[in-house]
């Protein structure tokens, strides 16, 4: 099968959808057939440059670190693209990307799907702030609502959020699909490596997060949990790895909050050589988003054997399990403090639940899941033109 993928995010922009691509990437090649990407030129190349297609774009006003891909130089290369003989198109962003898919299905009469990674009701009214919010969330079930029924299928990482687009009104044919964790995330970090780097002394207690630094990833929360502890453990620290628009309001709280000695920002870390050991370095993974459709970093730092401190919303919902590697907390300071403390205070505990992690993270393999996607392609591609 040969596939094209395209994208208005990639590597070397870091988050989970790059994350994403390039597991399926990897996974759809490595099981026999091809799989092309469009995607933005960031001027700078990623590891892999194989088989994409860069285009030439600009910077999103309040999002610099986005792209918006040039929809005529994606044409300029129309009779390429013709002579490659694709079988079907998988979007896998809802910008204009999904307009260069839903063109270029029709214009290669072949099926166009689209993977439906961001919920964007919880997520545009933080970068559209002018905008009521209660508007913000009805244009955009609308705008979902419209895209999803153009397409020929639609991919999603999780059940809820699978009900989330049946309540929208979408009728297209919709399956679960997860991305998966590649054998590389178990490949074990340097723990003691990476506190040198970063001046971290072995006693001292980590916690860890690692993502986008974007509001709709309730990083705050996570602050006002690290203030709390710091009653109880005064050496704890909290250090984020990841880059984003809330980067500069959190660096402001955390000097508003006296934070300065407890909280280290990081930015990005290179996912094959430094990622891991920033997992392995800290002693738990704490986590607390509101709109994630499913939250690999979960999984991640699982594979780690790095037990996990989260609350259980939407896509997390099916990843997190209670007791395996992970304790599920409300989002109340009180509670999800409490269970940082326990199992701080308690190492054969937060051992035992980071092993129990590790097995857990072995069932999500990223192969089963390529394998998943491309017999949904099969289905679309037998549907009745």
């Amino acid at each position: 099968m040969k596939i094209l993928f395209i994208s208005d995010v990639y590597f070397p922009r870091v988050n989970g959808v790059s994350t994403s691509i390039e597991t399926f990437r990897h996974e759809i090649k490595a099981l026999g057939h091809t799989v092309h990407l469009i995607a933005p030129d960031y001027e700078t190349l990623s590891e892999d440059e194989s088989d994409i297609l860069r285009i030439p774009a600009r910077s999103v006003p309040m999002d610099p670190e986005d792209r918006f891909m040039s929809y005529r130089a994606v044409m300029a290369h129309l009779h390429r693209l013709q002579d490659e003989r694709y079988d079907i198109i998988h979007i896998q962003t809802p910008f204009v990307a999904h307009y260069l898919g839903i063109s270029l299905s029709k214009r290669l009469n072949i099926p166009c799907v689209e993977t439906y990674h961001t919920f964007f009701e919880e997520y545009l009214y933080h970068y559209i702030p002018f905008v009521p919010k209660q508007l913000m969330r009805l244009i955009a079930k609308r705008f979902s609502h419209h895209q999803g029924n153009s397409l020929d299928g639609m991919v999603v990482p999780s059940h809820p959020m699978l009900h989330v687009l049946k309540s929208y009104g979408i009728t297209t044919p919709t399956e679960v699909i997860p991305t998966g964790i590649e054998p590389e995330s178990f490949a074990q970090g340097n723990r003691a490596a990476f506190r040198a780097k970063y001046g971290i002394s072995e006693e001292r207690p980590v916690l860890l997060f690692v993502g986008r630094v974007a509001f709709e990833k309730n990083i705050g929360f996570l602050l006002n949990v690290l203030h709390r502890l710091r009653q109880h453990i005064p050496d704890l620290l909290l250090v984020i790895a990841g880059e984003g628009p809330a980067l500069k309001n959190l660096k402001h709280d955390v000097g508003t909050m006296g934070l300065q000695e407890s909280v280290l920002f990081i930015g990005y870390l290179d996912r094959h050589t430094e990622l891991n050991s920033c997992y392995r370095a800290a002693d738990l993974f704490i986590f607390a988003s509101r709109t994630e459709t499913q939250g690999l970093v979960l999984l991640e730092a699982m594979a780690q054997g790095i037990p996990v401190v989260s609350t259980a919303e939407l896509g997390t919902r099916d990843v997190l399990q209670e007791g395996k590697g992970v304790l599920i907390a409300s989002e109340t300071v009180d509670d999800f403090s409490g269970k940082i403390i326990r199992l701080l205070r308690d190492d054969d505990a937060r051992k035992a639940l980071g092993s129990a992690g590790r097995d857990y993270a072995h069932t999500w393999s990223a192969t089963k899941q390529a394998e998943r996607m491309l017999a949904f392609y099969q289905r679309c591609l037998s549907q009745p033109g």
